[in-house]
């Protein structure tokens, strides 16, 4: 595995708060961010900014992108938030199939979109995502990890 793409629609909130977090988790992946409806060229949201800033993950320099073919293609997971964005995936780009999931399907949860809500909002999303994350890290770190040679 060398590459993940996170996946929401207007990818300024729960996308690049996943992608931080398995960037972090998996430095030696490439992980990149996009949106089925991505608001093209806009930061991501303070509010995701502030909150993965107070994890030690600085998502400032995040500019949303439209998801595409190419992204999909170069991919070897996507991660979705919901069930309505995988089928889209699926439907839009039949040969992603096998390799989309939602970053909570362990828990069999959507994250839900916190755009234009209230703190709240963002931490419970971002609280769904981190430990979806890290089910996705260790799955991958299990399988992507050089076994330990006995010394």
């Amino acid at each position: 595995m060398k590459s993940i793409l996170t996946v929401c629609i207007g990818n300024i909130c729960r996308s690049p708060m996943a992608a931080g977090l398995l960037a972090a988790g998996l430095p030696h992946l490439r992980v990149v961010s996009a949106g089925t409806g991505a608001l093209v060229g806009k930061p991501a949201d303070a509010m995701a900014q502030r909150l993965m800033q107070q994890r030690g993950i600085d998502i400032s320099a995040h500019v949303a992108q439209q998801v595409s073919q190419l992204l999909c293609r170069q991919a070897d997971l996507i991660l979705v938030m919901d069930m309505e964005q995988r089928r889209y995936l699926e439907a839009t780009y039949p040969f992603v199939r096998g390799k989309v999931f939602r970053i909570a399907e362990a828990a069999k949860q959507d994250v839900p979109d916190p755009y234009r809500k209230d703190e709240a909002a963002f931490e419970h999303a971002l609280a769904l995502i981190d430990v979806g994350a890290r089910t996705w890290i260790d799955r991958i770190l299990k399988i992507t990890k050089p076994e330990q040679q006995p010394t």
